[in-house]
């Protein structure tokens, strides 16, 4: 490794320079909402990027494969798209966000605090009792559709697995449907993770652990590795830093038992899906934590992809598509029924890489991720690409800084944490393929955001009030905060004469007060 570090061009050095700055300036706006963002988007890089030179042997394979102006041209664009990224950010925030900007991340205070504040409590409730309304719909439909089969769709670890929502590489007709039907699927079913990890109310943390025992298992049996990280890493994630007790070194031990358990089912399934289906793999040879040790994990090679973009546009065989391959993205969600001739999303750079089509629709037998700086490439060119793909992930900053700084609100919180996992898959192409479940799940919160009144109403209060002695109490002059010690998961009874009296807010979108004051009665 340390022979490696002699040959890496000094475009590299300057790579990881970015990323230490970035990642100092970083801890410093954990504040303001960007913080933790920025840090998921330079963890994205670097371990999609850097991470692809100690991974697949830069000096056997990359070096090889490319000649020294590629290799250090690719690594100028890596570094051009974190200078722009780390640039851009900070405006782009203030401009979207500027009406919050008194305002402290609640995400933090709650990794301070604990989250059981009343009004956090309740959102989480309802957020259950919605998410299990869409799930038993799919379920029933399911149920039509798979007739004496839907045991296989619940639990496919008992035979095989089946899916009422069947579609090819490319939708043809309203194929729609069973997408957004599986994205739905999907969504529902990270959030009954989600609670479970953070709810106080004991029936709806059995509830959600329930409605995991039976969803989760489709998705966990699939070959999509992208679909199981989004379901699975945000409920460990707020489990292990907001509601588990103990110090900082308790809550690293449990994320790496947590990553050596997930990392060895991905290499189960590297290792076995191109032979046979996960559960005939599972029957037959069992999941054992150090058998799959030498399988590699693949498609962990965007820095080679941003190699091989290079040498395409160099010697002719793939041009630059000037935005073609965004407007595709954009477009994604109109039905194919609706516009036959609608744009294919990056298979013809697959074609480029040496694969081919396997029908007359245009599937092609491989596709391959271009990662989100080769994206940019493909679309813009080497300079204004890696800037393109680099504002856009200063608005997805934005956007989560904007959750995160009113995580009080209905639903922000969980799709706070589906969406900080979704930035590592965006590492691979920012596509709405990946974001599905947060675009559905945020549409829905923005639909509630205009029915209060409904969502109050049709929800019995004691579903939706903490237990009083988890009530947290204002403190005058210092918003969200408790009075006395401060706890990590846990909370600690007060005496009522030690806290001074608040009087309910009026304005319970205030972010200073809405958490830490009991909502009123329902």
């Amino acid at each position: 490794m340390f022979q490696l570090l002699f040959i890496m061009p000094v475009s590299f050095w300057v790579v990881i320079a970015l990323l230490i700055g970035g990642g100092i300036g970083a801890f410093q706006r954990l504040n303001d909402g960007t913080g933790l963002p920025l840090l998921a988007v330079l963890g994205t890089a670097a371990t999609w990027y850097v991470g692809d030179v100690f991974y697949n042997d830069y000096a056997n394979n990359h070096a090889k494969l490319f000649d020294a102006a590629t290799l250090s041209g690719a690594w100028w664009q890596v570094a051009w798209f974190l200078l722009v990224f780390l640039v851009a950010t900070p405006p782009v925030h203030q401009s979207i966000n500027a009406r919050y900007f008194n305002r402290r991340s609640g995400v933090l205070q709650l990794f301070q605090h604990g989250v059981g504040y009343p009004t956090i409590q309740r959102q989480l409730n309802l957020l259950f009792f919605g998410c299990a309304v869409v799930w038993v719909i799919l379920f029933l439909v399911s149920v039509l559709v798979l007739k004496g089969q839907v045991i296989y769709y619940l639990f496919p670890f008992l035979g095989y697995k089946v899916s009422p929502w069947s579609h090819g590489q490319i939708g043809v007709g309203f194929d729609c449907f069973s997408i957004l039907a599986v994205y739905l699927q999907l969504l529902s079913t990270t959030m009954f993770g989600v609670v479970a990890a953070l709810a106080t109310d004991r029936r709806i943390r059995r509830y959600a652990l329930l409605f995991c025992v039976l969803a989760w298992p489709f998705f966990i049996f699939d070959r999509t590795r992208n679909m199981m990280l989004a379901m699975v890493i945000p409920a460990i994630l707020s489990w292990v830093f907001l509601r588990l007790r103990g110090g900082m070194w308790k809550k690293i031990l449990v994320l790496l038992a947590c990553f050596l358990v997930v990392n060895t089912w991905m290499k189960f399934i590297i290792a076995n899906r191109s032979n046979m289906t996960i559960t005939a793999a599972f029957h037959q040879k069992g999941l054992n934590l150090g058998a799959e040790e030498h399988v590699h994990n693949e498609g962990l090679n965007m820095f080679e992809e941003l190699c091989w973009i290079s040498t395409f546009i160099d010697n002719g065989t793939y041009r630059v598509n000037w935005g073609k391959r965004y407007f595709a993205e954009l477009v994604n969600p109109i039905p194919r029924g609706l516009w036959p001739g609608k744009p294919l999303i990056g298979l013809d750079y697959a074609i480029a890489r040496g694969h081919h089509t396997v029908n007359p629709n245009g599937t092609v037998d491989t596709t391959i991720a271009t990662g989100f700086i080769g994206q940019g490439v493909v679309n813009f060119g080497r300079f204004f690409g890696p800037a393109a793909a680099a504002l856009l992930m200063s608005l997805w900053v934005a956007w989560l800084a904007r959750l995160d700084l009113n995580v009080q609100a209905l639903g922000r919180l969980p799709l706070y944490s589906l969406g900080l996992i979704l930035t590592f898959n965006l590492g691979r192409d920012i596509t709405l393929i990946t974001l599905y479940p947060f675009v559905f799940g945020a549409l829905a919160v923005w639909w509630l955001d205009r029915h209060p009144h409904q969502t109050i109403r049709r929800t019995p209060a004691a579903q939706v009030s903490a237990h009083p002695s988890n009530r947290p109490r204002s403190v005058v002059g210092r918003p969200f905060a408790f009075a006395g010690r401060s706890t990590r998961g846990g909370f600690v009874k007060r005496k009522p004469s030690r806290v001074a009296a608040v009087q309910p807010p009026t304005d319970l979108q205030n972010h200073n007060t809405a958490m830490n004051t009991p909502p009123p009665a329902v």
